[in-house]
């Protein structure tokens, strides 16, 4: 599809277009590991944020410093770093989620050389009276840090644009996911994964424009008869790997919903444009739904999936964790027995890195699919 080839173009070499991207700008890129981190006071700042998912190269460089159970994408980005595959990087971002994360953050601080460096020590537990006034001191705190780090002052003007910058953005990545859930055939999944991944790294305003004709181009019916797949909902950790993707389609699936944070967690909740916009950030975070380093009541995640299963008439779900990830992995026996408990048929799969054997997903998949 045409649209979606500047998209395609930007996943291909996420770095090279930041390089471009700084050389033309003369702009400064924020790297960044999560979805809690504010966007929106980063492209306030003039700066380009930038999502950390790793190359996917082969660790040699990275295991002097980390134990060889941390995730690949723990291994993937401190590789890359220390490799220089990263070298435009004016700084990067820490929320504090998990502890490969928060440990990640002291070895990037003590063995790289970037000007910029920033944690974020925001709330695990958001369902407390006090979380909402700790999470907008946190976004207050790294307001400051930006300016004093970057050298510039955020006016609320900038920061006004850069929220409704935002929301558009993620109106469109909605209307996405709405027109995979009622009309699958018209962009396949590993399309819609691309378009996300790309969105992480792009210029947000030339982001919100290419979105905006993308979804036009999509909104039309196609002719022919729609495919009829088996409707599924994935869950769990990062997943930047589009081959999983395609390998659930060729079997005969097709992903109308997800619950990551590199997917529907990323789109998900908007931002007051008017009052006090420091808050109005902090209440997205405080009012979106948590992953598995927050908390917002004992069931809150299961229920959630649950809600998405039905809300989008899945027919199964597919739990994708990364090896080594303590957080999802604590939260799969729960998750899993409310889905039984309602009927639902789900499966596992755990992956090491990017170059995860295919061919026992796609066996895997095939005998789900079968089940369903």
């Amino acid at each position: 599809m045409e649209k979606l080839g500047i998209f395609k173009q930007v996943v291909s070499n996420p770095c090279q277009y930041a390089r471009t991207w700084k050389q033309q700008t003369h702009g400064k890129v924020i790297g960044n590991f999560c979805s809690y981190t504010p966007e929106e006071l980063i492209t306030a700042s003039g700066a380009l944020p930038f999502r950390i998912l790793g190359s996917g190269a082969t660790i040699s460089r990275a295991d002097a410093f980390l134990q060889a159970y941390s995730c690949s994408l723990v291994r993937g980005a401190l590789e890359d770093s220390l490799a220089g595959r990263l070298d435009f990087l004016d700084g990067t971002v820490f929320p504090h989620t998990c502890d490969s994360i928060q440990r990640l953050s002291d070895i990037w601080r003590m063995n790289t050389d970037y000007a910029f460096h920033a944690d974020l020590i925001m709330p695990v537990k958001l369902d407390t009276g006090s979380a909402e006034q700790y999470m907008i001191s946190v976004i207050q705190k790294f307001r400051k840090d930006l300016e004093t780090g970057l050298g510039i002052q955020i006016t609320d003007d900038g920061l006004r644009k850069a929220i409704r910058i935002s929301n558009q953005v993620r109106n469109s990545l909605a209307r996405l996911y709405e027109i995979r859930k009622t009309a699958p055939e018209r962009i396949k999944s590993s399309e819609l994964h691309t378009v996300l991944k790309a969105s992480m790294v792009m210029d947000r305003e030339q982001l919100a424009a290419a979105l905006k004709e993308l979804v036009l181009s999509l909104e039309t019916p196609r002719a022919g008869n729609p495919a009829n797949p088996k409707r599924l909902v994935l869950t769990g950790g990062l997943c930047s790997m589009p081959d999983i993707y395609d390998i659930i389609e060729s079997s005969g699936g097709a992903v109308i919903w997800d619950d990551f944070c590199t997917g529907a967690r990323y789109v998900e909740g908007r931002i007051e444009e008017t009052g006090d916009l420091e808050t109005n950030i902090a209440r997205r975070y405080i009012n979106r739904v948590v992953c598995p380093a927050k908390h917002s009541g004992i069931y809150a995640r299961g229920n959630y999936l649950l809600e998405k299963v039905k809300e989008n008439h899945a027919d199964g779900v597919i739990f994708v964790f990364l090896k080594f990830c303590d957080p999802h992995s604590f939260d799969y026996p729960y998750m899993k027995e409310m889905l039984e408990k309602e009927g639902i048929p789900s499966m596992l799969f755990e992956i090491e890195d990017q170059a995860s054997s295919g061919g026992q997903l796609q066996t895997r998949c095939e005998a789900f699919m079968e089940m369903l």
